[in-house]
């Protein structure tokens, strides 16, 4: 076996500032393409938070949140936002080690602020890093910056330490001194999964005060030692471990990993068999109301019987379509050979999927398969049902509240009970609205807004103080779809907890294109701070016109946003995700308006990161999918309205594309 194949067989442990690394440092190591995972490191004065997602195979991702020592008043704490990336340059070879290159704080105060490139070689049960630092990383000022020698401008390091949030750009790879710094990792053959760690250090700070990039021989927050020596133990989905750091700090540290390919799951009961054909027809509408859906139409033209289904535990079209076949077999005529299952969702139809009924047969003796079942299959638009009769829904739900980024502390939050329902009345017309209960949380005692822009975001603790019992929404809407691929929603009322006003949408969405096009007005006012009926005053037309696409790599898309935001800003908005076959999405989002940074106040820009989990893989099924938006700081600039049923949501799972990600559903 080569020492490259021996490397790749090794997986990668974590470093304290979140990500993969050595104590401090990082190294060229990385995570499994796609792995997720989230941790703290702890100390004496520091406490790192962080979340690390490893975006494409070559690319690894963290944002860290640092509570962490006041410096400039030398008691108490403040707190820090960062945002790191490392990048592969190349592998391990049999001779040549594996190179990576990287930048921490490379979004943030610029505390932490450091570019690196470094090393990693596999001997045995070795592996060893050598790298070189700058900015924070190059502290220890064992040479002058290399880089200097080209340009003399290189000796000099800008820093915006303050309002942080824009790319340091102009700061990458600069100052005057650069570091060298190393380690060994030993995975210690008697233990599985234990490893001894001894690094040198390229930060030679304990703490930010006297800042840098001065001369270390001047800082008071000088480290004691640059030699950080610890163990970690790790399994498959979890890493801990304990290290001693600075000469003076004893630091832990705990992360829980996830593959979102593979996600932990609880075992499910297989679905029922496959009736055989009867020789008289039984009853399908009570078929269907037995396996958990609510029919909407039931037509049987020839061979063909067109089903329209709503509710259900599904998510998917393939899963909804392959349990309504599975479920009304056992009761369609004898000679009906398709069935035409039409989803519809929040009232609208989505996706209309005719399934061969010999295929689904020879699949369930093992004779066929999902695939062939999909290859005889054929997806088209559904079409307009016109039903008036009411249908009621209803849940009640925990839900989270959470605001990063209070100069007093770094997690604000408040927990709610959420009760909602929703009145169909037929032909996508419907009412619903929510009542919520505030029962735990901090939220409310953050800090009041000082935003020189309307204040549409930035008094969250406000509406969280005086609308412990609120109203969060209460609304009319309909959806339909005027023409095939074409949707439109009308919404008015209470549209979400700090706006209520009109709101109307349409979408173009071709269902076996990659691509849609979306276009959304709304005339708003902003709500009182109990969440009641009554207003404070502030009203605005806002709208977008939105671009979505699939891309051709990775399970790629993206949506491009440009209009008017809640604050009167016009601008534009990036959103790039990553979806796995399991249903989890990854992605973050970046949107600059005509705000200055200084207007727009701390973080400069609004931009954050988001991850969808689809509830069924922890329990039961359920079409419900947890929807987590991680922003650094709550600002105005930049931010869209939110309303419930936009019409991508509703519709992105009745595409082609959604359909070939989850074709095995078919058959479970």
């Amino acid at each position: 076996m080569t020492f490259a194949a021996q490397a790749e067989d090794v997986p990668a442990t974590g470093s304290d500032f979140g990500g993969v690394g050595l104590i401090e440092m990082r190294n060229a190591r990385f995570r499994p393409d796609g792995t997720l995972e989230a941790g703290a490191a702890l100390r004496h004065q520091r406490q790192f938070w962080f979340l690390s997602f490893q975006a494409l195979p070559f690319l690894e991702t963290t944002f860290r949140l640092t509570d962490r020592l006041d410096a400039t008043a030398g008691r108490g704490t403040t707190n820090d936002r960062a945002f790191d990336f490392k990048a592969r340059l190349w592998e391990e070879g049999q001779w040549r080690p594996a190179l990576a290159l990287g930048a921490q704080d490379f979004i943030g105060t610029g505390l932490y602020s450091g570019e690196y490139l470094v090393a990693s070689k596999r001997l045995w049960d070795f592996d060893l890093t050598l790298g070189m630092g700058w900015g924070r990383l190059g502290t220890g000022a064992d040479l002058s910056n290399p880089y200097g020698l080209v340009s003399s401008r290189y000796n000099t390091r800008p820093r915006n330490v303050g309002v942080g949030g824009m790319p340091a750009f102009n700061s990458l790879f600069r100052g005057r001194d650069a570091a060298v710094f190393g380690g060994i990792e030993w995975s210690v053959p008697w233990v599985e999964g234990l490893r001894a760690k001894l690094e040198w250090s390229g930060d030679a700070l304990r703490d930010e005060r006297g800042g840098y990039p001065a001369r270390i021989s001047n800082l008071r927050g000088e480290a004691r030692s640059r030699i950080n020596a610890g163990l970690t133990w790790q399994n498959d989905w979890l890493d801990a471990g304990i290290h001693f750091v600075h000469g003076t700090d004893v630091l832990f540290r705990l992360s829980l990993r996830l593959d979102p390919t593979r996600p932990p799951s609880l075992p499910r009961p297989p679905p029922p068999p496959l009736a055989p054909r009867p020789e008289a027809p039984g009853d399908v509408e009570e078929a269907l109301r037995r396996a958990g859906f609510r029919p909407i139409a039931i037509i049987q033209q020839g061979e063909e019987v067109r089903i329209a289904v709503a509710g259900g535990r599904y998510r998917t079209l393939a899963r909804t379509a392959g349990r309504v076949a599975r479920a009304v077999h056992g009761a369609l005529p004898p000679e009906v050979e398709r069935i035409a299952v039409e989803w519809h969702r929040a009232g609208l139809p989505v996706a209309r999927l005719v399934l061969l009924r010999e295929a689904l047969e020879g699949a369930a003796i093992g004779a066929g398969s999902a695939e062939e079942v999909l290859a005889s299959a054929s997806l088209t638009p559904a079409e307009p049902v016109p039903v008036f009769t009411p249908d009621l829904t209803w849940a009640v739900e925990p839900r989270l509240a959470l605001q990063l980024g209070d100069p007093r502390t770094g997690f604000r939050w408040q927990a709610a009970g959420v009760a909602g329902a929703r009145l169909g009345l037929g032909s996508g017309f419907a009412v619903a609205g929510s009542l919520a209960q505030a029962v735990a949380g901090n939220l409310d005692k953050g800090l009041p807004s000082n935003s020189q822009l309307p204040r549409v975001r930035s008094d969250i603790a406000r509406y969280a103080r005086e609308g412990r019992t609120a109203i969060p929404t209460l609304y009319a809407e309909r959806l339909w779809s005027p023409a095939p691929d074409w949707f439109a929603r009308v919404s008015a009322g209470l549209l979400e907890p700090m706006f209520g006003g009109v709101s109307g949408e349409v979408l173009w969405r071709p269902q076996a294109r990659g691509f849609a096009l979306g276009l959304d007005l709304a005339w708003v006012a902003q709500r009182d701070y109990r969440q009641r009926l009554g207003a404070l005053g502030y009203s605005v037309a806002t709208g977008h016109l939105s671009l979505y696409a699939d891309l051709p790599v990775w399970n790629l898309g993206t949506v491009v946003r440009a209009g008017r935001y809640l604050a009167g800003d016009w601008g534009a908005t990036l959103e790039v995700s990553r979806r796995f076959d399991s249903g989890i999405e990854v992605g973050g989002f970046a949107t600059r308006t005509d705000v200055s940074a200084r207007r727009f106040g701390e973080g400069s820009f609004d931009k954050g990161i988001f991850v969808r989990i689809p509830l069924q893989l922890l329990g039961p099924e359920t079409p419900v999918v947890a929807n987590a938006v991680i922003r650094p700081v709550v600002r105005d600039g930049g931010q869209r309205l939110a309303v419930d049923n936009p019409l991508w949501e509703v519709t992105r799972e009745g595409r082609a594309e959604a359909l070939g990600r989850d074709y095995l559903g078919l058959l479970r």
